[in-house]
């Protein structure tokens, strides 16, 4: 009796392994049917996109939670939609057809995308715009701020006479960069207002200025080093580059398509721009 159980036992045991592997021959896919309700199906597919939509707090909630959640709110959807027996309203309708043109339009966008970012033009760009292209000189500097040109000028000669300019600064400077030896570190063109950035460039290493005015105050600036500026790595513009490309292919498909098209807007011609916010109009 023992070894009939055991037997069985272990008949049913080979059965229920083979049982899953059996069972999931075919892998559920967008088309694969979660649920129906009277007669409509709601599929992998339904459940995908209307995650996607979701708030981004709600995407974050685990797999487990989201699942459940949203099969029931498309269940009761699909109900609520079958129990509709009216004429839709207006808003519902033009609703219906924007979000056809808008999605429809993406899909073309993504396929112009796929096309336009690739390796070789990413490439091109960045050797036109950074590759072979001289990125100019950087330059490290200290000033002294002060409020009068006279206080400028009594600064300007008391380092002129051997008097330390980071110490000075420390001691007179108002801006603040005082606390620091008056040191503003490395910085490239534009990065200073034109005039600071014009008396920053006339220096040679080592040399102060003569006090400058620029909107903050009086300036004595002290030029400590210049050098070569080096250009971005390829890594480093990524993303800034196929943006640029994005936009081209983009605006250039949308230019092509508009010269070839019959646009008549005249019936716009006249109307009162207010009309945008009449939203009754569509109730």
């Amino acid at each position: 009796m023992t070894k009939r159980l055991s037997l069985t036992a272990a008949m049913l045991f080979s059965v229920a392994l083979a049982m899953p592997a059996f069972a999931q021959e075919t892998a559920p896919d967008a088309g694969t049917v979660v649920a129906t309700v009277n007669g409509t199906d709601i599929t992998i597919g339904h459940m995908l996109i209307a995650r996607a939509t979701l708030p981004q707090q709600f995407q974050q909630l685990p797999d487990e939670v989201l699942f459940p959640g949203i099969l029931d709110q498309l269940v009761q959807q699909t109900i609520l939609q079958q129990s509709f027996d009216g004429e839709l309203k207006t808003r519902i309708k033009i609703q219906l057809e924007n979000e056809r043109r808008s999605l429809v339009a993406g899909e073309v966008i993504e396929g112009i995308l796929a096309g336009a970012l690739t390796d070789e033009a990413i490439q091109e760009v960045y050797n036109a715009e950074y590759a072979n292209v001289d990125p100019g000189e950087e330059y490290n500097a200290s000033h002294i701020l002060l409020e009068t040109e006279e206080a400028a000028l009594a600064v300007k000669e008391e380092i002129d006479g051997g008097a330390d300019f980071a110490a000075v600064a420390r001691e007179k400077s108002t801006g603040p960069s005082g606390p620091g030896g008056g040191s503003l570190g490395w910085f490239g063109t534009g990065a200073m207002v034109p005039d600071f950035e014009a008396a920053v460039i006339a220096l040679k290493p080592g040399e102060v200025s003569a006090p400058v005015q620029t909107q903050f105050g009086w300036h004595v600036i002290k030029l400590n080093e210049v050098r070569a500026k080096s250009a971005p790595t390829l890594d480093d513009v990524r993303q800034e580059i196929e943006a640029k490309l994005r936009n081209e292919a983009v605006d250039a498909r949308i230019a092509e398509l508009t010269a070839a098209a019959e646009i008549d807007r005249s019936g716009s011609e006249g109307i009162d721009a207010s009309i945008i916010s009449q939203f009754d109009l569509v109730e």
